[in-house]
Formats: structure tokens, sequence, C-alpha cells
């Protein structure tokens, strides 16, 4: 009996036995090998050289995904790369907005300083001599009024004067003036305040004789050591105040029905008076000061311009 022929397939790893024991080239049954497999490095099939159909699909979209992602970006537009006009208009724009918010918080850093705390005024004539002198500069607080402190005899404040000496306008209702009032910009309207002492309070008799000073309830008031020189009229009763406004126009203070009545200051008034007496447009003038009106306390000077002394002239030996 002649051996089996065995042939042993590196490729598909199986072995072809002829039934008969014969080679049958038309005959043959496919069993599994029970021979090794080969080892030839050249010759076998590694697995993953082989073509994995089903991964081709997954890598394909994700190719295809990339693309689209490539494509996208490269279509979209930039935001920081804004033309030109964009740019020059976004910035004069942004110029606009930080000028505004500026001046917004310019005047209201103005209002609340000037309306709260205090605010610097100069004084344009003689009516204070000796005490201020024209040009001076001095510095009018308002802490104590919001605070509530009372005005007491002696004090000397800033004020809006009232209607009657600006010739009956009141100025307090006009916006403009208003604003000015709050900013002291000097674009807006100027409303001139007045500098003056207080002299009698609410309730006080006031009387004024000629060369020697003024009385309150009956008693002679000492002013020596601020006042330029005493008073050259006269005040007795309401009549007596009269003079002249701003605008040169007469002023009569008390109608006929009350002119004899006696100068007694009505609740929430002030009569102020000037320390230069005789030239000095005060209550002796226009009549009570109403406190509403007050704008603060004079308490600091802090600018004089001193003049030299003048002699006359000495002749030579």
């Amino acid at each position: 009996m002649e051996p089996r022929e065995t042939i042993t397939s590196n490729r598909d790893n199986v072995e072809l036995v002829p039934e008969d024991g014969k080679q049958s080239l038309g005959d043959e049954k496919v069993t599994p090998s029970s021979a090794p497999l080969a080892t030839n490095p050249t010759n076998a099939i590694n697995p993953a050289n082989s073509l994995d159909t089903t991964k081709t699909p997954s890598t394909t979209a994700s190719d295809r995904s990339e693309q689209a992602k490539m494509t996208s970006s490269e279509t979209k537009p930039n935001p920081s790369k804004s033309p030109p006009e964009e740019k020059d208009k976004g910035g004069v724009l942004g110029f606009i907005r930080e000028m505004v918010e500026l001046i917004v918080v310019t005047l209201v850093l103005l209002i609340v300083i000037r309306w709260s705390l205090a605010e610097a005024r100069y004084i344009p004539s003689s009516s204070m001599e000796q005490t201020l002198q024209i040009n001076d500069r001095l510095l009018v607080e308002k802490v104590s009024g919001h605070l509530g402190k009372k005005v007491e005899r002696g004090d000397i404040l800033v004020f809006y004067p009232p209607p009657i000496e600006m010739g009956g306008k009141d100025l307090s209702n006009d916006p403009l003036t208003v604003m000015g009032r709050l900013t002291g910009l000097p674009f807006l309207p100027y409303e001139p305040a007045f500098i003056k002492r207080v002299i009698g309070l609410p309730g006080d008799h006031i009387r004024i004789q000629a060369n020697q000073g003024v009385y309150i309830n009956g008693q002679l008031l000492d002013e020596t050591s601020y006042i330029k020189e005493a008073p050259n009229y006269n005040l007795n009763v309401l009549g007596d105040i009269k003079g002249r406004a701003t605008d040169q126009s007469q002023i009569r203070y008390s109608d006929d029905q009350h002119s004899t009545d006696p100068i007694i200051v009505p609740p929430g008034h002030l009569f102020m008076m000037g320390d230069n007496r005789n030239n000095s447009e005060d209550s002796h003038a226009w009549g009570f000061l109403d406190e509403k009106r007050i704008v603060g306390r004079a308490c600091l000077l802090f600018w004089r311009r001193l003049s030299p002394q003048k002699y006359q002239q000495i002749l030579d030996e």
C-alpha cells in the first residue's frame, strides 16, 4: 500500500486527502488540517494586513466632517478683521461715548460738592469793608446748614437777594439759572449773590439811629470791632425801609397801611447789613431776607491781594 500523499497549503491551512489512497484530481474533500501552521512570515497571512471593509465608511465620514469644518472656517467671516470704515466708525462712537460719560460724571461731582459741602466765592464790592476787601476769595461752607445748625447774630452769610432787589424777578424758577447755581459753570446764566452780616434774628425789634448805631430790642449793639463807620441814616418804622434796586428802580418795602409799623423781624427771616453801613445795599433798603435764600456761611478767607501802602509825597531836604 502506497503512503498517503499530503499537501499542506500555507495559505489555506488545509490538506487534500484522496479517499482511496490514490491521487484524484476531480474528487476532493476539504477537511481541517492537523498540521502545524506555517511560520514563514512571508507566506503567512496577517489579519492586520487584510482589508477591513467595516472601517472604510467611518473613516470616510470622519474625513468629510474634517473637510466640512475646514471649509466652514475658511468661509466664515472673522469679526476681529473688520473693514477700516467700521473700525473708524467704532472709534468715533467710542470717543463720543467716553466724552459724554466724562461730562456727566463731572457735572454730578460739581453738584454734589457745591450743594452739600462748600463753594468758593470772591468779593466784588466794598459793602463788607473793613472785614472783607474787594477781590478777596473765601470759602462758603454748607455742611452746618444741612445739619440744622441755627443762624446766629454776627454770622457772615452768602445769599441770593430777594426778588424786590432784583427788580421783581425771581430767578429761582429759571432752569438754566438753577443749573448755574448748582454747577457754577461760567457759560450758564449768572445770578449775583450777596454777602452780609446777620444783625436781626426772628422776633427782634430793629431800630437804627444815625451816627449811633443799631438798636436790638432797645439795646445798642456793640459793632466797633468790625464796622467801617456808623450809619448816617435813621430806621425806625417799616416805611423807612427803602432804596434803589440793581436795575435802578425805586424800592419801597411797605405799603401805606403798614408804613408806621415797627420793624420786627418775621419768622423764617433775617435782617442783614453790610459792615460798610453807608455803602451797602442791605436790609435797610430791601427789607427782610427769607432764610430759604441762604447759600451758606463764610468760613475761610484763603486769598487776599496785598497792595503796597500809599504815602504822601515827601520833599527832599
